[in-house]
């Protein structure tokens, strides 16, 4: 082994031994996951952004990646079939009942929390932001507490891990 080989060899081991230089991710959160419900608020407060039929995925790769998609189930078909031509009721009721956004991620195991750093949103205002949330699993399912969410208020959001789907 050549010395330059010898230094990057300890280099990246160097890099690893020391904390925060690796990345930290939760395994029981890397995976594909199926939105069952998101609620607002609790108790006589408690409001559905998004619908009871509401539908949607999240994504935490093993590279600490993600995306989040979230729409309502009922949400109108555009009347001329292109998007750029939707009415303004249709684009308003597209942009309420709906939510994108990604980035990369990193996790807090022993605070049960991650941590987004996002890139691209439907909402503009959550891009170049790193936000917070806690979580828990049991079993296959993982529920996520989301106190700076779109709407205001904080956001409890319901997943599944979704099924593996034969091809």
């Amino acid at each position: 082994m050549t010395l330059v080989a010898r230094a990057a060899a300890a280099i990246s081991l160097w890099a690893l031994a020391i904390p925060g230089t690796a990345l930290a991710l939760d395994k029981n959160l890397v995976g594909v996951w199926t939105v069952v419900s998101v609620t607002y608020g609790e108790g006589a407060d408690k409001t559905e952004p998004f619908g009871a039929n509401v539908k949607g995925t999240q994504i935490f790769d093993a590279s600490g990646r993600f995306a989040v998609v979230v729409t309502r189930g009922d949400l109108p078909k555009v009347a001329s079939n292109n998007r750029e031509k939707a009415s303004a009721e249709e684009s308003e009721k597209i942009v309420h009942g709906s939510l994108g956004y990604f980035g990369t991620f990193t996790t807090n195991e022993v605070e049960k929390s991650f941590t987004v750093q996002i890139e691209g949103s439907t909402f503009p205002n959550f891009v170049g932001t790193s936000q917070t949330r806690s979580y828990a699993i049991s079993g296959d399912e993982l529920r996520i507490t989301n106190p700076t969410a779109s709407g205001g208020r904080p956001a409890t959001v319901v997943l599944k891990r979704a099924s593996q789907k034969a091809m």
